[in-house]
């Protein structure tokens, strides 16, 4: 029986010892929980308890009871710190606690949570944005006393001005009170400007003795004035009459600039309009002038229309001659052409020239002192291996297209050199001027006599294609000739100028004998 009883009693004396154990665990847990929450409460007085300064009077209350209490609690109140007491805390605005304790309460603690910021800035980004302020601040300073300035200057500036003004018109009323009537009114103003044409030559006319009329009136008064002013009263209006007078006589002046400079602007649009008029007469003129070389040149005695050539004796400024039709807009071409140089081997000069308004080097073939022989077109240069230094007849065609630059050059009908990216894509422009054996520095104008070409041309043809090299070929060995479809060569289209000279001459049977 003893054995059957005996075993639940030893289970539950160990339940009973694991639960008292528990308990115990549970007590001291408990225990190091409050300290641990009371630590930093006795460490900061002043933040355990909120309300400012009513809290530090209410740590100080708790200090002053815990320290007049027994020695229990004194140690109590130490371990819990300055955060817990023996008695509640006082509130804000409690009467003062009575000589008679209360009784003993449970003491408690509680956690206070404070926020923290995300990020603390550092000491160096707080010492900038300081100096930004502070020079932001200086910078709105100097700013505001300069604005000050500036308005204290305006300010005198305007009070100076208002003086100058008075001091004027006081002077300018005691002259005119000091002199006689008929020098006050010296007859009825006439406004010059009223009426009549702007373009009109009277108007300036007029203009001009109204100015004369006012230096004659200020003439008078300066005559006038020692004997009609008191010098002695005031000794400075004398020169307000002429200074009042010349402003005046300036802004007659002024104006008669403006309309002066108004007639200038219409002058230059009526020579705009007059330029455009006169080639206007210039082309009926040249119209004109075809139909009457053409009934001159209608019995000559050579009948072909290519049997004659051009011929500059000597290198000057003046001898040329000048095809007398109108270039179309080309978008390629070929000229072709006879030449015989008698330069002497000194470059042969400009064979052809044609230039148009904005552009006088549109076309040009030019062989300049010692340099090889080059093609122009719109100031844009290409050398050409062509030789014609040894003053004998050559056939000279140069073909070109817009298309990439794309150029050819021929000498005795065969091809000598190509090139391309000249002037590509640029359209010869229409309506020029084409000049035989000068240079155009201008349109139709400015020759350079070391520019110009010595010797014989013929044969001037022009086309709007490419011709192939068969034709050159043709052309050259005569036996294919073949006129330009644009500029054929034709003795009524060329007509000579300054001393040069249109011969009757073939080119082949010329060449011949040559």
């Amino acid at each position: 029986c003893r054995g059957a009883s005996g075993a639940p009693a030893a289970r539950l004396t160990l339940k009973f010892l694991a639960v008292l154990l528990a308990a115990g665990m549970l007590a001291f847990l408990g225990a190091v929980i409050c300290i641990i929450a009371s630590v930093p409460l006795a460490a900061s007085p002043a933040r355990a308890l909120p309300g400012g300064a009513d809290n530090a009077s209410a740590a100080s209350a708790a200090s002053a009871a815990a320290a007049a209490s027994p020695g229990p609690q004194r140690s109590l109140s130490a371990l819990h710190g300055a955060g817990g007491s023996a008695g509640p805390p006082a509130l804000p605005g409690a009467p003062a606690a009575s000589a008679h304790p209360l009784p003993p309460v449970p003491l408690f603690s509680r956690f206070l949570c404070t926020p923290l910021a995300a990020a603390c800035p550092s000491g160096a980004e707080q010492g900038d944005a300081a100096a930004g302020e502070r020079e932001e601040l200086l910078l709105l300073q100097s700013t505001a006393e300069q604005l000050r300035q500036t308005a204290l200057q305006q300010e005198a500036r305007i009070r100076a001005d208002q003086d100058t003004i008075r001091e004027l018109t006081g002077k300018l009323g005691r002259c005119e009170s000091g002199l006689p009537r008929g020098l006050q009114d010296a007859g009825p103003r006439r406004d010059a400007m009223a009426d009549g044409p702007w373009d009109s030559p009277a108007l300036i006319l007029e203009l001009e003795d109204a100015v004369r009329a006012l230096r004659d009136r200020l003439d008078r008064i300066e005559q006038e004035l020692p004997a009609h002013v008191n010098f002695s009263a005031a000794p400075a209006p004398v020169p307000a009459v002429p200074t009042a007078l010349h402003s005046k006589m300036d802004e007659l002046e002024g104006q008669l600039l403006a309309k002066v400079l108004a007639l200038e602007k219409e002058r230059v649009a009526l020579s705009h309009n007059s330029q455009r008029q006169r080639q206007e007469v210039e082309k009926e003129l040249d119209a004109l002038q075809d139909r009457v070389a053409g009934l001159e040149h209608g019995s000559s005695a050579y009948s072909p229309p290519d049997a004659f050539k051009i011929s500059i004796p000597i290198r000057n400024n003046y001898m040329y001659a000048r095809v007398r039709k109108a270039l179309p807009e080309l978008y390629a071409f070929t000229v072709c052409m006879w030449l015989r140089s008698r330069s002497g081997g000194s470059g042969q000069g400009t064979p052809f020239s044609y230039s148009v308004p904005g552009q006088a080097n549109e076309i040009v073939l030019l062989e300049a002192g010692h340099d090889p022989m080059e093609l122009l077109i719109n100031d844009k240069v290409a050398q050409l291996p062509l030789s014609l230094k040894d003053n004998g007849w050559h056939h000279i065609c140069i073909a070109w297209t817009t298309r990439d630059g794309l150029w050819s050059a021929y000498q005795d009908g065969e091809l000598q050199g190509s090139g391309e990216n000249l002037a590509a894509w640029h359209p010869i422009k229409p309506h020029g001027i084409l000049i035989l054996g000068q240079e155009q520095d201008t349109l139709g104008g400015r020759f350079d006599a070391t520019q110009a070409f010595v010797g014989d041309i013929a044969q001037f043809n022009l086309w709007d294609h490419a011709l192939t090299p068969a034709q050159v070929l043709g052309i050259a060995n005569c036996t294919g000739p073949l006129l330009g479809n644009v500029l054929p060569w034709e003795d009524k289209l060329v007509e000579a100028f300054g001393g040069a000279k249109k011969t009757t001459f073939d080119v082949c049977k010329g060449r011949a004998k040559a």
